[in-house]
């Protein structure tokens, strides 16, 4: 007894299912080998030696390499004493408070960077036009920081 009319004939597989089985094969071990060569091509040590520019060498500021490999704190630290210079500790505080806002890892350093601030206010602008700026960001760090450089 038969069933169809045609007898199936059992054909190999065509073209298209042995390239699709070749690439199934072939493509994960590719993949797997230009993962690893790119991972052990990257300098993981934080010290660039070769000469592919980094964002922080191309940047607009003009920061050098190795201030983008310093602490988010210090760098900053550094741009909030440019900032107080500039134009005034009050500038300055305000820009703190923006970046503690922006950045809440960075809340832990903020009253000693206002200390800093405080400091070196005391130096620009003198201890009694330097308080004159205190407000409470990173509670009274800012005003701490007058008060011991004034001592």
């Amino acid at each position: 007894m038969t069933h169809s009319i045609h007898p199936q004939t059992r054909r190999g597989p065509g073209p298209a299912r042995r390239i699709g089985r070749s690439l199934a094969l072939v493509l994960p071990v590719v993949l797997v080998l230009s993962g690893t060569l790119a991972v052990a091509r990257v300098d993981w040590s934080g010290n660039p030696q070769s000469p592919v520019l980094t964002a922080a060498d191309t940047s607009a500021a003009g920061a050098s390499s190795r201030a983008a490999s310093r602490a988010p704190q210090d760098v900053l630290r550094d741009q909030l004493l440019m900032e107080l210079q500039k134009k005034d500790p009050g500038a300055a505080l305000t820009q703190l408070q923006q970046a503690v806002n922006d950045r809440p890892s960075l809340a832990k350093h903020c009253a000693s960077i206002a200390r800093s601030l405080g400091k070196a206010a005391v130096r620009v602008y003198g201890p009694t036009k330097a308080q004159s700026y205190a407000r409470p960001v990173c509670d009274t760090s800012f005003a701490s920081g007058v008060v011991a450089a004034n001592g």
